[in-house]
């Protein structure tokens, strides 16, 4: 890996008056709150792109810097910047013109693309490199950065980094949508005239977050507990549980649409177990259960008690609901807790299944979202002080549609959520093949890969 160059890219108003202006200052929701001294998020999008090094320097390069710019007009909480001001009850996301921007970095890689961006295994410390570092500290933190890198006559990769407590995947998402689209949509890298559609305008009216209770303020001061009093430390917090001399491996499985149908009939056909109880089985549910029931053999989990943990959108379950377009975080989680052996057993895919569904009821049945997600953070809290617990969870979506970024060079060849060797989490993405199958992302040691890869494989 070569880094090239390190620039900052500021926000450029187009021609057209279209696109509105963003808030310059954002306080922090409880949804926000909740991810604020957790890592970022990193992710990496893989483009094919066979030619020689100087079209991308001469052509690609200048396109993909000239739309980020005109993509940040819109977008200006990325290009800002996160402190925790001594009179605010709550940090806030806060820009100013001529002083922020987006650290845009150009590297070049003789890394193999191809294995890369196909679903080999590979060397989870390479695809680490094509993500670029955040910027954080005690007082402040970026809240977006960016890498962009040359494998050359081969492709390039577009790497994202943001922090969590400034936005969730679905706004992350409809950045790399809206900066697609204007690239896409550009004339050459000296056009200004394009403008966002009204689906990809963002929305960041924070009134629409209603919250009585002041839950905000609760995890704010949760956090200034830690380490403290009044500790309002940006700083972000290692949330890793491996080893970290040892040497990890990411793998890509695909469930295929004959998998999960055939995931959905087995679960189905347990109907003493199941379809009595009324639960659902849906694509996105077997496929967390077949994962976990997986993950747990391969590794051959030794605490007593798994505890499972996915995200789910609450713009459309709060009272009233709110915009698709909202910018930040909006998203409660659902929680599954059982016996270790109840997983080990040979229907341990089924308990994952009655589980999950269950979760996601429990969370649809509150009448409150926002009271919901607190008493949930509260319950994870509790669960997590007993050392006898082996937490699981899920990072990205497959209703995201990351595969659909086309800059102006065709779809991705492979987008991979790089953060999870930092978190454990297991990813979800949609099947690149847009057939609606799921692919799956894990970041394993080399015995415990080799192990889940078999068992996925068996009963498929």
């Amino acid at each position: 890996m070569k880094i090239l160059d390190v620039s900052r890219v500021s926000p450029k108003s187009p021609k057209t008056a279209t696109i509105s202006a963003a808030a310059t200052s954002l306080p922090l929701t409880f949804s926000d709150l909740i991810w604020l001294r957790f890592p970022p998020v990193e992710r990496v999008f893989f483009y094919e792109f066979p030619h020689p090094p100087s079209s991308f320097f001469d052509s690609l390069l200048p396109k993909l810097k000239h739309s980020l710019s005109l993509t940040l007009h819109a977008f200006l909480p990325l290009a800002s910047t996160l402190t925790w001001p001594s009179h605010s009850p709550v940090p806030v996301i806060a820009y100013l013109p001529g002083d922020d921007g987006v650290s845009f970095t150009v590297a070049e890689s003789d890394s193999d693309f191809n294995l890369l961006s196909g679903f080999n295994f590979s060397d989870a410390a390479e695809t680490r490199l094509l993500v670029p570092h955040l910027t954080v500290s005690e007082d402040r933190a970026s809240v977006m950065a960016l890498q962009v890198t040359l494998f050359p006559n081969s492709g390039f990769s577009i790497g994202i980094t943001t922090h969590h407590a400034a936005m969730d995947g679905k706004s992350s998402t409809s950045f790399m949508n809206s900066w697609a689209y204007i690239c896409f949509h550009l004339k050459d890298s000296s056009d200004s005239s394009v403008s966002l559609p009204e689906h990809l305008v963002p929305f960041y009216d924070r009134s629409v977050i209603k919250d009585p209770c002041r839950i905000a303020e609760r995890f704010a001061k949760i956090w200034m507990d830690i380490g403290g009093p009044n500790n309002k430390s940006l700083a972000i917090q290692k949330m890793g549980k491996g080893n970290p001399h040892s040497k990890l491996i990411r793998g890509t499985f695909e469930l295929t649409p004959s998998s999960i149908s055939k995931l959905k009939r087995l679960a189905e056909s347990k109907k003493s177990a199941v379809t009595q109880k009324g639960v659902r089985v849906s694509s996105f549910i077997v496929a967390c259960a077949y994962v976990l029931e997986c993950l747990v053999k391969a590794e051959e989990t030794e605490e007593n008690r798994v505890l499972f943990i996915f995200i789910a959108d609450l713009r459309s379950r709060l009272d009233p609901p709110i915009p698709p377009t909202y910018f930040g975080n909006c998203i409660g989680g659902v929680m599954f807790v059982c016996e270790t052996k109840r997983l080990m057993e040979e229907d341990g895919f089924v308990c994952g299944v009655e589980g999950i569904s269950e979760g996601l009821k429990r969370m649809e049945e509150e009448e409150d979202a926002v009271s919901g997600t607190g008493r949930l953070i509260s319950d994870v809290v509790n669960i997590m002080r007993d050392k006898d617990v082996r937490m699981f969870s899920v990072a990205g979506s497959h209703r995201f549609d990351v595969y659909g970024n086309d800059f102006g060079w065709g779809s991705p060849k492979k987008v991979e959520i790089v953060s999870i060797d930092e978190t454990g989490a297991i990813s979800f993405t949609e099947s690149r093949n847009k057939n609606g199958g799921i692919e799956i992302g894990l970041v394993l040691n080399q015995s415990v890969m080799d192990a889940f890869a078999s068992l996925f494989a068996k009963r498929l």
